[in-house]
């Protein structure tokens, strides 16, 4: 099975594709980050993230997505703004066919790192471990942790 995980933003959305191993081990294929610049209005913005989600699933053609949801933060004008970007990759996702699974950051954390309160050097650690691959966003982390917990979690 091919997934692509998306951790949402509307200055770096991070995605990452990955496939299940006939052994149970992941295979990361892609992974990266849609950036938007801010001096754009927020619109154009949103578009952006739409049309590049678009080539990357044309590309990869993934089975599904995982996507994380609105880790709800003090700044609430950004967790709104990061609402509009998750609303914008939803419809996409369901225009291009492909189904999809909310996941909350907690059994993320949980099912990468063991530990639903991990930070992200934790998680990062977690990923070099196994994948073998040095991750340096966060944004690009969070996906493809992401796309893990999709590919080793039922519901």
């Amino acid at each position: 099975m091919r997934v692509i995980g998306i951790d949402p933003g509307i200055e770096r959305t991070g995605f990452a594709i990955l496939e299940m191993q006939p052994q149970g081990k992941f295979k990361l294929l892609d992974f990266g980050r849609i950036f938007t610049d801010k001096k754009n209005p927020f619109p154009h913005r949103l578009r952006s993230i739409a049309d590049d989600l678009k080539v990357i699933l044309k590309q990869w053609k993934p089975d599904a997505a995982a996507i994380e949801e609105v880790f709800f933060s003090k700044n609430v004008r950004t967790a709104i703004k990061v609402s509009h970007a998750r609303g914008v990759i939803l419809e996409v996702l369901e225009e291009c066919g492909v189904p999809t699974r909310e996941l909350n950051p907690s059994h993320i954390k949980l099912s990468v790192a063991g530990d639903g309160r991990a930070d992200k050097l934790q998680i990062r650690k977690m990923l070099q471990y196994l994948l073998a691959v040095d991750v340096k966003s966060d944004d690009t982390a969070d996906a493809i942790a992401c796309g893990i917990c999709f590919l080793t979690t039922k519901t």
